[in-house]
């Protein structure tokens, strides 16, 4: 089988075929981001990278079995600006659509985020596909509902039972899935970015504690929150109290971002595979990447 992988990034497709044992003759990847091609050239050194996907000719390509891809997201995003297809990133989904055409493949995947229904409705006009939803919480400890438009048949995947405390490496949680990551999650979260805008996953300190302040969490009794992996509440401290200065903020060493390991995992990556890069790429690719185990579970129907 010859696949053709658009906006490859680090390359979760091999890894998804990987685990099905499904036989790649060739495998072609378009990618510019140099830090995504170390990594896939890391764990798979046969790939072909093609570069910039407005410069990838069907003319010099083999037959194509398989075309998958995930064009950049963040011109539909609701979490962006809305721009949809007047933003110059979104308009690579007719890349995409050019090379379908040209290439005829047998099977083709498309992956993108919950868009507006214009938008959407335009994305499957090209495609002459409905898309179909899947969180990847079935399969992993994280919540990322995606919408994947192909022609391969296939069911949503059963329920794994996958919870955040089966992932982290050290730490308590106060939810059973996270939130979703991003690109941008390298950046570290904070406490009212968690509470209130349910986003940037945190994990809490060994201990079960909680000891927050009121300074950015007015009114919403952040300050009395406490976590402990058996449920308990441990002892009051004096932030347990009224008459809470402004001043007084979260301390530090209470909670922290997920690691890399952990971000993998979310992923269903394999432990490690992105550490030929920096934490602050890793971090980037994987806030960017495919749920593997959802990708694979679609390809099962190849």
């Amino acid at each position: 089988m010859n696949v053709l992988s658009l906006f490859d990034g680090m390359s979760c497709g091999q890894i998804a075929l990987d685990k099905l044992g499904v036989k790649v003759d060739k495998y072609f990847a378009s990618e510019i981001d140099k830090y995504a091609i170390k990594v896939a050239k890391a764990n798979y050194p046969d790939t072909i990278h093609l570069g910039d996907v407005r410069d990838v000719k069907a003319s010099d390509l083999p037959e194509i079995d398989l075309l998958i891809g995930g064009s950049p997201c963040q011109g539909f995003s609701f979490a962006g600006n809305n721009l949809n297809f007047d933003d110059p990133r979104s308009v690579l989904f007719f890349e995409y659509v050019r090379l379908l055409k040209e290439l005829k493949p047998k099977y083709f995947l498309l992956e993108n985020v919950r868009m507006k229904q214009e938008s959407q409705d335009i994305i499957s006009e090209y495609l002459g596909v409905q898309p179909v939803a899947v969180n990847s919480n079935l399969v992993s400890a994280q919540n990322r509902y995606r919408l994947y438009w192909t022609n391969i048949p296939f069911d949503i995947p059963s329920d794994k039972g996958i919870v955040l405390k089966d992932i982290l490496e050290h730490g308590v949680t106060d939810r059973e899935k996270s939130h979703c990551i991003d690109a941008n999650y390298f950046k570290g979260g904070n406490l009212k970015s968690y509470f209130e805008k349910h986003r940037r996953q945190l994990v809490f300190s060994e201990d079960g504690l909680c000891h927050v302040g009121d300074a950015d969490l007015k009114g919403h009794g952040y300050n009395r929150r406490v976590y402990h992996p058996d449920g308990k509440s441990p002892s009051l401290c004096a932030a347990s109290g009224g008459n809470l200065e402004p001043k007084i903020i979260a301390d530090s060493t209470s909670w922290r971002k997920l690691t890399p390991v952990e971000c993998e995992r979310l992923q269903t990556v394999p432990d490690n595979y992105t550490n030929h890069v920096s934490n602050t790429q890793r971090y980037r690719m994987l806030g960017n990447g495919w749920t593997v185990d959802v990708i694979t579970n679609i390809l099962k129907g190849l």
